[in-house]
């Protein structure tokens, strides 16, 4: 069976996951998160993509980007793909693979979605057991959005900037959004989505995709999940 093509377009934002082969670990120590970023701000810095949420997990890296063309994504994951690996396997002394297959991409709906996709992937480690608040998690975008230190990795979405004109205000809404729990049918969608390459978003920004590109995408419909997505969750 073919596989599905992923969409990217400029100017819309995009959720990519990309997972350890097997599960297994993609980092060993914190030198290994620090030369993933290094790599990760020179490829998006190189192909003119913008970062503007990230956490990585021992064995999955969750990225939220703008690029500003169709390529730009694909070329700052096959940049990553070939120095980060190159690094794992000299230092490890380790061959082969690291990532599982192609990495899972879903371009999102920033006026519905954006700020639920930023809170979804900053509460990965909450979620996953590993610390009970995301500011006590390291390896996340969250101390730029939800504690205004500064990084240069990361490009504010105008959604995001919305919440206020200064970083303070910006960051106290975003702190009170991070307290709810998210929506389970958001979680399901934002999951569904992933699993399926499909864009996130309402009816209307469905059919704009589809205009843009010229073909039927489908729809991630909020909801319940089904067989495939029990299957493969455990990743997200």
């Amino acid at each position: 069976m073919p596989r599905k093509p992923r969409i990217y377009l400029p100017g819309i934002p995009c959720h990519v996951i990309q997972r350890g082969n097997n599960r297994d670990a993609c980092f060993y120590s914190d030198q290994d998160y620090r030369f993933y970023l290094d790599c990760l701000e020179r490829a998006c810095s190189r192909y003119k993509v913008l970062l503007h949420a990230y956490v990585l997990m021992t064995n999955h890296v969750h990225l939220l980007m703008t690029p500003s063309d169709a390529y730009g994504i694909s070329r700052v994951m096959q940049s990553l793909g070939r120095r980060y690996v190159q690094y794992i396997n000299r230092v490890y002394r380790r061959s082969g693979t690291l990532w599982e297959g192609r990495h899972k991409a879903s371009i999102v709906d920033a006026e519905k979605y954006l700020l639920t996709c930023m809170r979804y992937i900053e509460l990965n480690p909450v979620r996953a057991g590993m610390v009970a608040h995301p500011g006590e998690y390291p390896w996340s975008s969250y101390r730029v959005n939800g504690q205004g230190e500064h990084d240069a990795l990361i490009t504010l979405h105008e959604c995001y900037a919305r919440l206020g004109d200064s970083v303070d205000v910006r960051c106290h809404h975003y702190r009170s959004l991070m307290a709810y729990q998210l929506d389970i049918d958001d979680i399901h969608a934002i999951r569904s989505a992933l699993i399926y390459s499909l864009p996130l978003g309402d009816e209307r920004f469905i059919d704009q995709i589809e205009a843009a590109i010229g073909r039927s995408v489908g729809y991630a419909k909020r909801g319940r999940p089904g067989i495939r997505e029990k299957e493969v969750g455990y990743i997200l």
